[in-house]
């Protein structure tokens, strides 16, 4: 059963890591995938290719998430090319982690232009498309970070938590016309941005998670499924974490 069949998402950040995963398995569901990425490249290619290769449509975009005017044009792009956008995912976001009296302004406003403000631009940017459907789905990647905060990670702490406050607030503005919003809050996942750490760091973090493993890509990938679906026409506003129990 495919449960995104006819559907058309915008992943940012889609080129790689969670925002690949989801981008997969988006596409298995039968949905047409634009993604978007700061530069496409080889990777961006070759994920083009494998989508295409699932029987749907899909096309990569070079496109900075965190500037409104690019995230604009991204938006009128992807409608013009698929003809409606019925899933967004913001996925975009970087860290600059360090502890707060060596963080600098340009680590924290960097962090949270391309996190929070990308989050603004592309919300503003497709809510047209979706609330002229009346419907549409809004899947806004936070952390167990923006609920729980981290020594050393203050601006991507206050990016992911900031987030959660959009994701409500936008769940109410859009709800009577059937446009949902909801957030992903991802716990330890095995990324490109995890995978440099040494192999000690990686056993005490999968010793403090309940399920004694660290999160695959997948493993948020089919939330965001869910929350892309039907199945979940009830739920708006709601952050679900995926995280093997990291949080209380």
């Amino acid at each position: 059963m495919k449960l995104l069949e006819g559907k058309t998402a915008l992943i940012t950040g889609g080129a790689r890591g969670i925002g690949k995963a989801i981008a997969v398995a988006f596409a298995q569901h039968g949905a047409n995938i634009a993604f978007s990425d700061l530069i496409y490249d080889e990777q961006a290619t070759a994920l083009e290719q494998e989508l295409t290769s699932l029987g749907v449509r899909a096309k990569g975009y070079a496109s900075d998430a965190s500037n409104l005017a690019a995230a604009e044009q991204l938006a009128e792009a992807v409608a013009e090319e698929f003809g409606r956008i019925d899933i967004l995912v913001n996925n975009a976001g970087i860290t600059r982690d360090t502890l707060l009296m060596r963080m600098t302004e340009e680590q924290w406003d960097l962090v949270i232009k391309v996190n929070l403000k990308s989050v603004f631009n592309l919300t503003k940017a497709v809510q047209k498309f979706m609330l002229k459907q009346r419907n549409g789905s809004i899947i806004n990647m936070s952390s167990v970070v923006g609920l729980g905060g981290n020594a050393g990670q203050a601006n991507y702490a206050a990016s992911k938590a900031g987030m959660i406050g959009f994701t409500k607030s936008i769940a109410q503005e859009m709800g009577s016309r059937n446009v949902r919003c909801n957030a992903v809050a991802p716990g330890f996942i095995e990324t490109d941005m995890t995978a440099g750490l040494p192999e000690d760091v990686k056993k005490g973090w999968a010793a403090q998670i309940p399920l004694r493993r660290a999160g695959l890509p997948e493993d948020v990938a089919n939330t965001c499924v869910f929350l892309a679906s039907d199945l979940s026409a009830y739920v708006t506003g709601q952050v679900l974490a995926v995280c093997g129990g990291m949080t209380k």
